[in-house]
């Protein structure tokens, strides 16, 4: 994941200044130094470096700071502040038209991921925003462009706006607003042309087709792994186009994060949404706040609430809590718990939004291996609805056959049946300790879905 590098040195420098009773000047001047290496290492613009350090200083050294009672929380405040400043200091949403349809251009080089995100970003749409979008396929240069974007469309069961190969980008992006209005589309994503590098003749191009559609957004996609370059491609788009938006693709990646820390400060263009896997469904809204948090290891609680909203079901999940406190539940609930969580994206990932999760040693390189859940699944996948209920009846020849049909050795399924029965015994306990504690009107259920 995208600033872990970063992450790690931050934490253990703010580490050091957190349970200090007592802050000298000298003490900010070292952690200040850590904090610019930090930075610089992360691939983060040595302007904009040396910009942050110098307000974080300015402000830890001040004397309501250094004289308060805990001045190292103080400092740890100070840098989550301006480090969610740095990236844009809140979320920036994206443009609703007064006159149907909004339109918006999608921009950047060949390579960035741009027309994959142009339908990541139709699918958030409808499911987020409940609109109804309207795909353009306007890249007529680049092989099977048109072919690729009719493809996402046909996958994610969204209409696509084509004229072929043979008809100007201008003319495309003209008909297909007159198409968007016709068929009562609320956005149109106009999925333009890329180059390896930017040139006069993509800039021209690009500047027709804004001066025609008047789009409400132009997002530039880049590339997060593409560090200091991702800056200046920016730069050089906002110079031209006047960008309303970036979307930074590839941020679960191997990537220093810098790019992400120096676009907003040196364009002024807010990042608004950020790719975060190649699922159709990674696609997310960047909120500067929540990142800044989760550098510093304070968890990210919202966007954990915010996808399990999503992809929970509340009235299974009301089922399953009530269920849990009788322990009644089964094999089957379990199951469907299981196929719940996996829809909120990789656990591993998941952990780290918990607050804390920085102080549980080695969590970084903790990969929960989504093979063995898989494994699981196919276990109680090769149970009758019966044994999945009754588990206790599965004798040595059903564990037989449950080991052929799922293809795990039957002391996986003895493992299994064992780490099930006594989840249930810790629900049960849990449960007598609510009863009595009830009476005394303190203790609640901590399983809360």
């Amino acid at each position: 994941m995208a600033f872990e590098g970063l992450a790690d040195r931050l934490q253990n420098t703010i580490q050091k200044i957190r349970g200090k009773g007592k802050v000298s000047e000298a003490d900010v001047k070292e952690m200040m130094r850590e904090v610019r290496l930090a930075l610089l290492e992360a691939d983060v613009n040595f302007k904009v470096v040396k910009d942050f350090v110098k307000k974080v200083s300015e402000r830890a050294v001040g004397q309501e700071v250094l004289k308060s009672l805990t001045p190292g929380q103080q400092i740890i405040k100070i840098v989550n502040e301006e480090l969610t400043i740095l990236m844009g200091g809140e979320q920036s949403k994206i443009a609703v038209s007064n006159r149907p349809p909004t339109v918006i251009m999608m921009v950047g080089l060949q390579g960035a991921g741009k027309t994959t995100t142009t339908g990541k970003l139709s699918l958030l749409l409808r499911k987020k925003y409940n609109r109804k979008p309207l795909l353009v396929a306007a890249d007529i240069y680049r092989p099977a462009a048109i072919k690729q974007l009719q493809t996402l469309g046909k996958q994610l069961d969204m209409p696509v706006f084509s004229l072929g190969d043979q008809v100007s980008p201008v003319e495309i992006a003209k008909q297909a607003i007159a198409k968007a209005k016709e068929d009562h589309h609320d956005y149109v994503l106009i999925d333009t042309a890329g180059r390896l590098h930017v040139d006069e003749a993509l800039m021209d191009e690009l500047k027709d087709i804004k001066e025609l559609t008047k789009p409400d957004e132009i997002f530039l996609v880049v590339d997060a792994m593409t560090g200091q370059d991702a800056v200046n491609v920016a730069q050089s788009f906002n110079e031209q186009l006047g960008l309303t938006g970036v979307v930074l693709t590839k941020l679960d990646g191997d990537t220093r994060g810098g790019a992400a820390l120096s676009i907003r400060a040196v364009t002024q263009t807010p990042i608004k949404f950020v790719g975060l896997g190649e699922k159709m469904d990674a696609l997310e809204p960047f909120h500067p706040e929540r990142m800044a948090s989760r550098i510093l290891g304070m968890g990210d609680v919202l966007t954990l609430i915010e996808k399990a909203q999503a992809n929970v079901d509340e009235e299974k999940a009301k089922e399953l809590e009530q269920k849990m406190r009788t322990a009644s539940f089964t094999l089957e609930d379990f199951l469907d718990q299981l196929g719940q969580v996996r829809n909120l994206g990789p656990l591993d990932e998941l952990l780290k939004m918990m607050p804390g999760a920085n102080k549980i040693k080695g969590l970084n390189n903790i990969t929960i291996d989504e093979k063995q859940i898989a494994h699981v699944e196919a276990i109680i996948q090769s149970m009758t609805k019966h044994e999945k209920n009754n588990p206790e009846i599965l004798n040595a020849s059903r564990k037989k056959r449950i080991s052929k049909g799922s293809g795990r050795p039957v002391t996986e399924i003895n493992r299994l049946l064992k780490q099930f029965e006594d989840m249930k015994k810790m629900m049960k306990q849990m449960s007598g300790m609510q009863m009595k504690a009830k009476k005394k009107g303190g203790f609640k259920f901590p399983f809360k879905f």
